[in-house]
């Protein structure tokens, strides 16, 4: 190991995420350190890098904060919560006034804005960058979306635009705000990505149960679909899946994969969030709901041997083409949440995001990056005070001509007892969005009547209150 600083990028956290990142950086003509409490991870790392003097690894963490050229810039990839305060108490006997210390991981928000307050009188840059592209886009260029002390992000900018996917020559990070503004960008992200993957799955259900589709025709449409208005990373890496042979069977390994998803809780974030900030992002809870559903196995099964559904239909025409009108429809309107949420928490925490700023940096490396994020970017350009993205012009005439497709896939789905949640509240998150009057005067009269919580009238201003049951109050 060095005995003086030699290298341009600190890294704490070599597991697979972070051991690509860090060669990713090596790569792109940094100088690379690692840090790990295993020793395996530093050896993979070593090897994987092959030359010392370009990457570099330790167990010895003033060995590594020493190897560093000062103002250091040290990311940290460790898992969200107690961790990341673990390793930010064990570097502060050993960083300086000016040092950078940028948190990588799914940090929760609030949490990233206690750390900066934390460390800020101490002389210590903070700030959270999320990073999406999962391990491979770690590697060969990944989404990045810093936010927090401006100038902080400025010393490690070259490195950060340097490794970064690229999209027609464009780094996808972008300094995006003070504060939290990274993290929560990020957990938003992560909230969509809920969304999407979930309205794939209904899709894949449906064609496969009532469609009749065997996974070779199912990787065939998906990859027809991405090759249109739905390219996506996810419908992409959905037509391999339905492709890939089962190594341990027979048939395709799709088929052999317990039914039970798991979750780390940036979607479930995002939901809590959105509700406190009174933004509806209905397709992205249900999301949410349903992976804990499918947790319950067990009780499924049991409640399945109790109740019977329709008879299952012998499909129909015209199914495919419109599972892919209604599988856009719904894609649009998740994004439309998550970005609405976005606008809201910009004004709510002071971030003042820049939203085609964001949608351009999804555009690629990232788990959510799809064809529709340009002209989503290139509305937010043209109006960047749009707060929902179904009042822009853009977007109207494609809604509108996919929504009857969404209306059958839904009905087709109910009648059969298939359950799409997620396709079926992206609809109502259409049809309540698009009335200018919605039967909330029955709730606020129904308010009024038990708890005296008043209520406002159409032809008249104030505030109004009834003694509806003709008692005393």
């Amino acid at each position: 190991m060095p005995q003086k600083a030699t290298y341009q990028f600190g890294l704490i956290g070599l597991g697979v995420m972070g051991r690509n990142f860090i060669l990713n950086v090596a790569e792109k003509g940094f100088r690379a350190l690692g840090y790990d409490l295993d020793q395996t991870q530093v050896k993979a790392l070593q090897q994987a890098g092959g030359d010392l003097s370009k990457v570099n690894a330790t167990t010895d963490l003033a060995v590594f904060v020493q190897g560093l050229e000062s103002p250091r810039k040290i990311m940290l990839l460790v898992p969200a919560g107690a961790p990341v305060d673990a390793v930010i108490e064990k570097l502060l006997p050993h960083v300086e006034a000016g040092d950078l210390i940028i948190d990588g991981g799914n940090s929760y928000f609030t949490d990233t804005d206690r750390r900066e307050g934390y460390l800020g009188p101490k002389g210590i840059h903070f700030f959270g960058a999320g990073v999406s592209g999962g391990a491979d886009g770690a590697r060969r260029g990944p989404s990045i979306m810093p936010g927090g002390d401006r100038e902080a992000y400025v010393k490690v900018q070259p490195i950060f635009e340097a490794v970064a996917a690229r999209y027609k020559e464009a780094p996808c990070v972008a300094y995006l705000g003070p504060k939290s503004a990274g993290n929560y960008v990020k957990m938003v992200h992560n909230g969509i990505e809920y969304g999407l993957m979930q309205l794939i799955s209904e899709v894949y259900d449906l064609l496969k149960q009532e469609g009749g589709l065997s996974n070779k025709q199912l990787a065939a449409e998906f990859g027809r679909w991405n090759r249109g208005r739905l390219q996506s990373f996810l419908v992409e890496i959905s037509a391999a899946i339905f492709g890939q042979k089962d190594p341990l069977g027979t048939g395709e390994l799709v088929d052999a994969i317990l039914d039970r998803a798991q979750q780390k809780g940036t979607g479930k974030w995002t939901s809590q969030n959105a509700m406190d900030l009174g933004v509806p992002v209905p397709t992205i809870d249900i999301s949410v709901s349903m992976r804990a559903i499918s947790a319950m196995k067990e009780l499924r099964v049991a409640a399945q041997n109790r109740y019977t559904k329709p008879t299952a239909g012998e499909g129909r025409t015209g199914l495919v083409s419109d599972c892919e009108a209604a599988l856009y429809f719904a894609f649009l309107l998740t994004y439309t949440q998550g970005l609405h949420q976005l606008s809201e928490a910009s004004r709510e925490y002071g971030y003042g995001l820049d939203l085609a700023t964001v949608a351009r940096i999804w555009r690629a490396g990232c788990i959510i990056r799809s064809a529709a994020l340009e002209p989503i970017a290139e509305t937010y350009e043209q109006q960047p005070d749009l707060s929902n993205l179904m009042l822009a012009d853009a977007f109207r005439g494609p809604l509108q001509q996919a929504s009857p497709a969404a209306r059958r896939v839904a009905a087709h789905a109910v009648s059969t007892g298939i359950p799409m949640p997620a396709l079926c509240s992206a609809l109502s998150y259409f049809d309540a969005f698009t009335s200018g009057r919605l039967p909330m005067n029955l709730i606020q009269a129904q308010r009024d009547y038990f708890g005296s919580h008043t209520y406002q009238r159409v032809d008249r201003d104030g505030t109004f209150h009834t003694n509806w049951d003709g008692k005393a109050s």
